[in-house]
């Protein structure tokens, strides 16, 4: 009953009911702190390459060899370390289809818990390869993206969704902790949250992301709007309240920063889908602080303290990649303004 009371709020747009009852769960629950996430993404490869959303599948014909989609695994560890010193977390280490083996990306994951001392989420699509992981990985994301069968089945064709509730049920008997990936905008209504609430309760979700659809060039969805900043954040209340234990981290946009605010009433313990490199230090990052400030919550980490830049390299070979990262943070500068 409690499920069909949570939609019908959002259809008679009862908005304002559950984002104060999920903040008051959020904060009884979970407290004030708001992690920054950042996805570290491994290539821009995927064999798959048919996701209706996905920028990768209109990239896909673009690449000739798919060698050169991969990121260099100094990069990816720099990378990681630089989040370290902002003081954010890594959302997950994501990389399409085919881009790096098990062994490759079990290195990787050992390398960055070395460097962060903080296991890593993986989200690497479908695989029967989890035992390969030790404690360098803390748990296992499933891209389920639509919970409605029907409309998963028309979006991502190649990626079954049964295939991905078994992975996520063999991650849970291998210790891992499960999460899954929702992007909203794709066609789903109101009435499709049963079908995530479904399959939060069997599968024993730990974390939910939730994702607004980001239109790109050259896919179906190319000239299809964003999502109504208070829908999102209704489907976001209305999931807290129905798992008020349940980790919720919320991506937006740089276009879109005004969604933060409601998004943590609504119960965010995160956020994420920023240009670290490009926003750190500007008036966008200043943005993103505000935001959090206004909603009454304290940041994990920061978007503007250039001073955290500076630090000890972990390996001699990421000196370049960091100072790199540095400078592109650094020339940011000019624009933030207190």
């Amino acid at each position: 009953m409690i499920k069909m009371d949570l939609i019908q709020k959002i259809k008679n747009k009862q908005i304002l009911d559950l984002l104060q009852e999920a903040n008051q769960i959020t904060l009884a629950e979970h407290g004030k702190q708001i992690t920054l996430e950042r996805a570290i993404f491994l290539s821009w490869w995927c064999d798959k390459g048919d996701c209706s959303f996905c920028y990768m599948s209109s990239q896909k014909p673009l690449i000739q060899d798919p060698q050169k989609a991969r990121r260099r695994v100094e990069g990816i560890l720099a990378e990681a370390e630089m989040v370290r010193r902002m003081g954010w977390n890594i959302e997950f280490l994501s990389g399409g289809y085919g881009a790096f083996t098990t062994s490759e990306i079990k290195k990787i994951a050992q390398d960055i818990f070395q460097i962060t001392e903080n296991p890593v989420w993986l989200n690497i699509g479908i695989t029967s390869e989890l035992d390969a992981y030790g404690e360098e990985v803390t748990g296992v994301t499933g891209a389920v993206e639509v919970a409605n069968p029907e409309l998963h089945q028309k979006i991502c064709p190649s990626k079954p969704l049964k295939d991905i509730t078994h992975m996520i049920k063999e991650a849970g008997d291998l210790g891992f902790k499960k999460a899954i990936t929702i992007i909203l905008g794709l066609g789903e209504t109101p009435e499709d949250l049963q079908y995530l609430f479904q399959l939060i309760e069997e599968l024993e979700i730990d974390r939910v992301i939730f994702y607004s659809l980001n239109p790109h060039p050259d896919t179906p969805y190319a000239n299809t709007p964003q999502p109504a900043s208070l829908y999102y954040a209704a489907t976001v209340a209305a999931t807290r309240i129905r798992f008020p234990d349940l980790e919720i981290i919320t991506g937006t946009w740089v276009d879109n920063l005004a969604n933060i605010g409601p998004l943590l009433l609504a119960g965010a313990n995160g956020i994420t889908k920023f240009p670290l490199f490009k926003m750190f230090g500007t008036r966008h990052g200043r943005r993103v602080e505000e935001e959090v400030q206004w909603a009454g919550r304290e940041l994990l980490g920061t978007f503007t303290d250039l001073d955290c830049l500076e630090g000890e390299s972990p390996k001699s070979e990421l000196e370049p990649f960091l100072k790199r990262y540095i400078t592109s943070c650094l020339n940011n500068k000019t624009e933030y303004k207190v």
